[in-house]
């Protein structure tokens, strides 16, 4: 009897870091044999310029399980982006997808039976690879985490959004935030 583990897909994200070495990950995990696969398996088969999916390994010929795509939300720019899209963000993904298992987030008896699509940023101006790894390796976890735990919730999303919208690329003013309600704009 298949486990009831990741039955339908799961969706998580995390961003960690500051600067142009901040790591932001997107997972959606599902089974083999289910809608996660056909993604998985149409991403890989459909490369775009710039944008070439790839199998995360661990290391050369291991890949880490669960099966784990790395796609790449910047176009590989300068020799330094490229080496920290394949090498320190690809070896930080795999070591956070790793941890999952080992710390049993994912069931390591279910780890050959799903699948993981990883939507990864990694700035164009990165400098520095060892921090790119270390925050690639922690948003990678922190994005398996919220995607079987579910969270962060509705009412958790709606008490941030009491406190206004922010992303590290823009922060709305309190006079922005206030012309923009809804009930202002409806006027």
């Amino acid at each position: 009897m298949p486990s009831p583990f990741a039955a339908t897909a799961l969706i998580g994200e995390s961003f960690v870091g500051d600067g142009a070495d901040a790591a932001h990950t997107i997972v959606v995990i599902g089974r083999k044999g289910g809608p996660v696969e056909t993604a998985w398996a149409t991403v890989l088969a459909t490369p775009s310029a710039g944008h070439v999916p790839f199998m995360t390994v661990v290391r050369p010929s291991v890949p880490v399980r669960p099966l784990t795509l790395f796609v790449n939300k910047a176009v590989a720019g300068s020799d330094l982006h490229e080496r920290a899209i394949w090498g320190s963000a690809q070896a930080g993904l795999a070591q956070g997808v790793l941890d999952a298992v080992a710390q049993g987030l994912i069931p390591a008896g279910d780890a050959d039976d799903l699948l993981i699509i990883a939507a990864v940023w990694v700035n164009p101006a990165v400098h520095d690879l060892d921090a790119c790894f270390r925050n690639q390796r922690a948003a990678a976890r922190g994005a398996i985490h919220a995607a079987v735990t579910g969270t962060p919730s509705v009412s958790d999303a709606l008490a941030a959004a009491k406190e206004g919208a922010t992303n590290p690329f823009y922060t709305p003013s309190p006079e922005v935030l206030a012309a923009s309600a809804p009930e202002v704009v409806a006027r």
